[in-house]
């Protein structure tokens, strides 16, 4: 988020942003799976189709739509979202289950819960398969 303000962990950026993923796959071809929503950020898993549109274009579209999205249903002024991000390829159903693991136990880290399925901004779209 930018600035590192803290307006994703809510029902509102939850839903809004669930229902553009559930989207992106149809309009996009990237299949999103896992994900957390932190207060000031987030992490998420997604796969491309082999017809899917480059991955910087696919982020930049969601974050641009969001930021509109969000910015009426939470008064936030656009740009939301930091103009870059952080990528890392997974090649395997376990580095995919050790990079979900560490993810998970993320709001733990920050003293948000004591376990990490108590934290409620978390989800799944697809299920990713490799």
């Amino acid at each position: 988020m930018r600035n590192r303000e803290t307006a994703l962990a809510n029902a509102t950026a939850f839903a809004e942003l669930k229902a553009i993923w559930m989207n992106s796959a149809q309009l996009h071809g990237w299949h999103v799976g896992r994900f957390v929503l932190m207060p000031d950020h987030l992490h998420l898993f997604a796969r491309p189709r082999t017809e899917a549109i480059a991955l910087a274009g696919w982020v930049r579209n969601w974050k641009a739509f969001s930021s509109r999205r969000l910015a009426h249903a939470i008064g936030h002024q656009p740009p939301l979202w930091q103009p870059d991000y952080f990528d890392h390829f997974l090649r395997s159903a376990e580095s995919y289950s050790e990079q979900w693991e560490y993810v998970r136990h993320n709001p733990v880290r920050a003293g948000l819960v004591a376990r990490p399925e108590d934290w409620p901004w978390q989800g799944e779209i697809h299920e990713l398969r490799f």
